[in-house]
């Protein structure tokens, strides 16, 4: 059977991960990349137990327990700093795998330097795709694959020429993400701490090691721009350690928070995985898990395919992937109207359902992909 002629649109999570597991299986890809260097945005991840275990399947398991901080508990605090809940981990994903912390940079250095035979464009981009492989870079080469692969991402060009032009709907919150310096207030721990205040604002810490935080904070917003004026005024209420993590956070990552949930996320010979299929809230932190389960499946699958059938094993992608994606993108706007009921209510609601709705949240994630 002759190799398959892949294409992998974006060098983030979902194409890297991608390139990885289709080496793991014998195969090869060129892999594009638009901007001239490989960028990290986002400070740092919580991968969690899902994640983690897809990772152990990338055989990158070692590598991310040398580089990555344990999380063995989350707990759900007010934002004067009152417990509403706190779970171990295990309660949330029994013997699925650990949870672990990292920043992006290391993330996307152990997912390149995993990597053997494949090679990444850098500074090249796609400027036009028809739905049978046949591609066009910036520079005018062209090239037909059998199979071209939208990995680029929430904004992707492949998904806009191939798919449609639907832009990402707007989620109605806009967020700041940093990595801050342990405080005097801010002991180490293994602790995944988020602090709600009143009209959906939420600040969340999540320990990296190395007296390191992860930090990340969002507020609803009718607009996806910041505001006006000097955003770290929206959590000047906030207890005990955010005031000093934000005396740290000048040069914070700003983005509104948007999805993408549209039909179809397969073409004949043209796949979109990752952000650019299915991008969604950080509310239960599946994007990255998401993104690292597809290229798996994805690379399972064309495994046992040859050219003329590409079409076969998309659509048999697809079925697997969606039942999945559907129930992530749901148990992230139940999550989200939670967070947003009238402080005291929502308060309530974590106090006495706060473990037995995250639970929920995450069970069929339990299974494999």
């Amino acid at each position: 059977m002759a190799e398959l002629r892949i294409l992998i649109v974006g060098a983030g999570i979902a194409g890297l991960s991608l390139a990885r597991a289709l080496e793991a299986n014998g195969m090869s890809a060129d892999v594009v990349e638009r901007d001239s260097e490989l960028r990290t945005t986002g400070a740092g991840l919580y991968l969690p137990a899902n994640a983690v275990r897809a990772l152990n399947r990338l055989s990158l398991g070692d590598n991310l327990a040398r580089r990555a901080h344990p999380v063995t508990r989350q707990r759900m605090l007010d934002h004067r700093g009152r417990v509403l809940a706190e779970i171990p981990i295990r309660r949330i994903w029994g013997e699925v795998d650990d949870c672990f912390a990292i920043s992006r940079s290391d993330l996307h250095a152990m997912l390149c330097s995993s990597l053997v035979a494949t090679q990444i464009r850098l500074g090249t981009a796609v400027t036009d795709i028809s739905a049978e492989g046949a591609v066009t870079f910036s520079g005018g080469e062209q090239q037909t694959y059998d199979l071209v692969v939208g990995a680029d991402g929430v904004n992707s060009a492949v998904r806009r020429s191939v798919f449609c032009h639907a832009a990402p709907r707007f989620l109605g919150q806009i967020c700041w993400r940093f990595i801050a310096q342990q405080t005097p207030d801010s002991a180490e721990t293994t602790d995944w701490t988020v602090r709600l205040g009143s009209r959906g604002r939420t600040f969340l810490t999540v320990p990296l090691g190395n007296n390191l935080i992860y930090c990340y904070a969002d507020i609803n917003s009718a607009y996806p721009v910041p505001p006006a004026g000097d955003w770290r005024s929206h959590f000047a209420a906030f207890a005990d350690p955010v005031p000093a993590l934000l005396e740290q956070a000048e040069d914070a990552h700003f983005a509104p928070l948007t999805e993408i949930n549209i039909p179809d996320w397969v073409r004949p010979r043209v796949v979109l995985i990752g952000d650019a299929a299915h991008a969604c809230s950080p509310s239960m932190a599946q994007g990255g898990a998401m993104a690292l389960e597809d290229a798996l499946v994805l690379a399972d699958l064309l495994s046992t395919t040859s050219s003329e059938y590409v079409s076969q094993a998309l659509a048999a992608y697809q079925a697997r992937r969606r039942p999945r994606i559907q129930w992530v993108l749901e148990q992230n706007h139940r999550r989200d109207k939670t967070r947003n009921l009238p402080s005291p209510l929502r308060n309530l609601a974590l106090r006495f359902g706060g473990e037995r709705l995250v639970r929920a949240n995450h069970a069929p994630l339990h299974d494999a992909p």
